[in-house]
């Protein structure tokens, strides 16, 4: 993000003395684990949705900014506009993560009622013993939208839930769960689920993988379930623990869109990088076994333009005192345990959500993430880059209209989200339900 963007002053933050560091023995319980986006090579079907030779490359390329000093868009540097089909290519990319601390990815993994897709990489690490890096899944378990917001607006791929899919599924990942690479905590494989509240009879499904699991003598499973659209709870859907899973669940952030000025009108929201993090740095959660989560930088603006939401203030230097402060507080809620913390992610270029080095950072935030491993970090609070510039002035009138606007949208999004949990629930109240929901939908531009 350029420095001269905002007009607001610089505020402090408390300050932690020293980086927590890790020692030997913490580097063996507290592991940094980043979400893998598999949407590096062409398919069928997004050929047919969005043209021939379509992947992540396309919609990020074509990104544009949408006020001055607006960082848009994304390139990456090192590794260039990479295939995830060559193998060369993964080997590089774990090469890169392991030099620079990270010690697992999770690979996002998407199953409809038994489609599989974006899955050819995954099959060939699977296959490939070179592939030398411990790793999860995460079942990416939404709608497929010509929207990339998961609603129901033009479904492309659907998760239908069949009263066989929670076998199926499960029977599908078990060649995954007993590679020896695969990550446990506590001796248990651990599996995330991305939206557990949009599967029905979710208790019942559990009992299924988790029996299966047994019988193909895995034993127990950790299953975890993301902390997305308004979920705030893992107990009741029957998981063992959840993992924060930002910009997800974002609560009493300012949007700030009203002091830049727009090249075209703007109906998504914008946030301040110190805001954010803290919001998730002082959440409080009434089930305790949560993992924490932070991201690099967040800006989806390629992905939906103007409904985009984007985060400035973004930079190596602002994460990696985000990173430190999560460690401290993985240390401090959960002393000598195996935790996971996650990164919000390794090579998700469309959302402006990276660790990947590119053009404007380099290694930046690779190297950021060392330094808070190694314990050598200096950060000691979030730093503002908020100047007087041409992209910004004063709040661009109707500001308390659009605050009260902003909170209702957020409020109201939350309130459509745990309705629609509760429907899932009842498939055939849901059916009558749906099209009232997408009307709803229709009217808040955000994610």
């Amino acid at each position: 993000m350029n420095p001269r963007t905002i007009n607001k002053p610089e505020e402090s933050v408390v300050s932690v003395p020293n980086s927590v560091g890790l020692s030997a023995d913490e580097q063996k319980k507290i592991k940094l684990i980043a979400f893998y986006l598999t949407q590096y090579h062409p398919i069928p079907e997004n050929d047919k949705w969005w043209g021939k030779g379509f992947t992540e490359w396309t919609n990020s390329t074509r990104a544009q900014a949408l006020f001055d000093g607006h960082y848009q868009p994304h390139l990456p540097a090192d590794m260039g506009f990479y295939d995830l089909r060559v193998r060369e290519t993964r080997h590089e990319q774990i090469a890169l993560a392991k030099q620079y601390g990270i010690e697992g990815f999770c690979y996002h993994y998407y199953w409809f009622s038994g489609q599989r897709v974006l899955n050819k990489p995954l099959d060939d690490m699977l296959s490939d013993s070179s592939s030398e890096m411990p790793f999860c899944l995460c079942w990416a378990n939404e709608n497929w939208t010509r929207r990339w917001d998961a609603a129901d607006h033009e479904i492309l791929l659907e998760q239908k839930y069949l009263s066989s899919d929670a076998i199926k599924f499960v029977e599908d990942i078990i060649p995954y769960l007993k590679d020896p690479r695969y990550l446990k905590i506590q001796g248990k494989p651990f599996l995330i689920v991305y939206a557990p509240q949009h599967i029905p009879n979710v208790l019942k499904t559990l009992d299924i993988w988790r029996n299966h699991c047994r019988e193909q003598g895995i034993g127990e499973v950790h299953l975890c379930a993301a902390l997305t659209h308004g979920n705030s709870n893992y107990i009741r859907y029957g998981f063992d623990s959840a993992v924060e899973f930002p910009p997800h669940n974002l609560q009493s952030c300012k949007n700030i869109s009203s002091y830049l000025r727009f090249y075209q009108p703007f109906y998504g929201n914008v946030f301040s990088f110190k805001d954010v993090a803290r919001n998730y740095l002082d959440k409080q959660y009434e089930d305790k076994n949560v993992f924490r989560s932070v991201f690099p930088s967040w800006d989806n603006t390629a992905r939906t333009g103007s409904r985009a939401i984007v985060v400035l203030e973004s930079s190596p230097e602002n994460y990696e005192y985000w990173l430190n402060r999560a460690i401290e507080a993985t240390q401090k809620a959960f002393p000598n345990e195996e935790r996971f913390v996650f990164i919000n992610a390794w090579n998700e270029w469309a959302e402006g959500c990276h660790l990947e080095p590119d053009q404007k950072y380099l290694r930046g935030y690779l190297e950021a993430t060392l330094r808070v491993v190694e314990g050598k970090s200096k950060i000691s609070s979030f730093k503002s880059c908020f100047e007087k510039s041409d992209a910004l002035g004063e709040s661009q009138g109707n500001s308390y209209l659009r605050e009260i606007l902003s909170v209702t949208q957020y409020h109201l999004a939350v309130k459509i989200g745990k309705f629609r949990n509760f429907i899932n629930q009842y498939p055939h109240i849901k059916k009558r339900l749906v099209p009232l929901i997408r009307r709803l939908k229709s009217f808040l531009p955000i994610e």
